[in-house]
């Protein structure tokens, strides 16, 4: 049984999330093996939440050169969170 922190890696601070954060929508890097379901329990076990539903995607890493040797940076999966109309927003976000 892994936990919420195992599942979400990092929160994803850009000016359009933070846009998004106003309307309770919240994105988060998470694991790669991580499914929809278990984004939702952790999330909702994690910052004490109602989440309404989850979009997920992955990103393959940036290629990347040193000389003439090409490889990649690491990939990551990004899930954005929607929160219910009666849940409170998530603190985390709010000072930013």
């Amino acid at each position: 049984m892994s936990t919420p922190y195992d599942v979400i890696i990092a929160p994803v601070i850009t000016e359009k999330s933070m846009d998004d954060a106003a309307s309770k929508k919240y994105t988060f890097k998470v694991a790669k093996n991580a499914t929809k379901t278990e984004i939702k329990a952790a999330v909702e076990a994690a910052f004490e939440v109602t989440v309404d539903k989850v979009n997920t995607a992955n990103y393959d890493g940036k290629l990347k050169r040193q000389g003439r040797f090409v490889g990649r940076a690491p990939g990551y999966k990004k899930a954005i969170v929607f929160l219910a109309e009666s849940s409170k927003p998530i603190e985390f976000f709010e000072g930013l």
